[in-house]
């Protein structure tokens, strides 16, 4: 006759055969001591046999269990080591994740080992790109991915990973450095760092034309963020940066404010919409979950 019989149930069993005793089993499985019975249980109805007899010290093995318990272990130990064939049969590149600031966040580091857990032929390449391309190095092909700020240009997909408040870096001796909090209509006038015009819709999101009735005063142009910061400590504007980015950014003489009344930065991963490769929707998923914990 034949039955379905999944991988977990056979775990199940395998655990509660080694440990002789249900409560021990179920901490070893991390459930709880309820649901491993109830797996057996429907195991054994599957079976059309009992697996275990109550003993005062637990469970005992039948002697169906004794004669079914080797080919279980063998059972797992072949998917095992299948999975690891599989994952050594998998083809090897360079992945290029594009950035144009550093992602931190504890985002990166965790995408990229669980990259490389199912891609492990594989190679990462970080490459920074600057401001005048907006798609972090999509639209010319040379990055696979990209850690990139919205909005973003059209043809590509995104996951936003974060939404961060934006707030303003100032030299230390700013008039509004003393504010613990600054409202924009104090920075109206002020001269800004912009980003290069090919930015396009996101040179506007970072000088908030939004929020401005008239053009912004632009001190100078910058196309990385060591040219921003720089012209930030160099008195020669002021600049919008997500909160995040503050604390990843921090440079003698320069502080940060938080401002009022704008809507926060959206920090995404970007991949070309018609991109179907393995590697980049394994990094995808490895992002993903990776953004769950933050």
């Amino acid at each position: 006759m034949a039955m379905d019989v999944h991988l977990r149930e056979l775990r199940y069993f395998v655990a509660v055969a080694d440990e002789r005793n249900m409560t021990w089993a179920a901490e070893r499985l991390f459930v709880s001591q309820p649901a491993l019975s109830k797996q057996l249980r429907a195991l054994e109805r599957q079976l059309g046999f009992v697996l275990f007899d109550r003993v005062p010290s637990g469970v005992a093995l039948t002697r169906q269990g004794e004669a079914l318990l080797p080919v279980a272990r063998e059972l797992l130990g072949r998917w095992a080591a299948g999975l690891e064939v599989a994952r050594a049969a998998a083809p090897t590149g360079t992945l290029v994740i594009g950035m144009q600031t550093a992602v931190g966040r504890g985002l990166q580091q965790e995408a990229i080992r669980r990259f490389r857990e199912v891609m492990p032929g594989w190679d990462v390449s970080l490459r920074l790109v600057g401001w005048d391309d907006p798609t972090g190095g999509l639209d010319d092909g040379g990055s696979d991915v990209a850690f990139i700020w919205k909005p973003v240009p059209a043809g590509l997909a995104t996951q936003v990973l974060v939404s961060e408040p934006r707030g303003v870096a100032m030299p230390a001796d700013h008039r509004l450095a003393a504010m613990a909090e600054v409202p924009f209509e104090e920075l109206r006038d002020e001269p800004f760092i912009a980003l290069p015009a090919s930015a396009g819709p996101l040179r506007d999101f970072w000088l908030a034309r939004d929020a401005r009735d008239g053009e912004p005063v632009v001190g100078v142009t910058a196309n990385t963020p060591e040219e921003v910061f720089e012209a930030v400590t160099s008195g020669l504007g002021v600049v919008l940066v997500a909160e995040g980015n503050a604390a990843l950014y921090k440079r003698p003489g320069m502080v940060y404010r938080p401002v009022r009344d704008l809507p926060p930065g959206e920090l995404a991963i970007a991949w070309r919409k018609d991109d179907k490769s393995p590697q980049v929707r394994v990094f995808i998923d490895a992002i993903r979950q990776s953004a769950t914990k933050v």
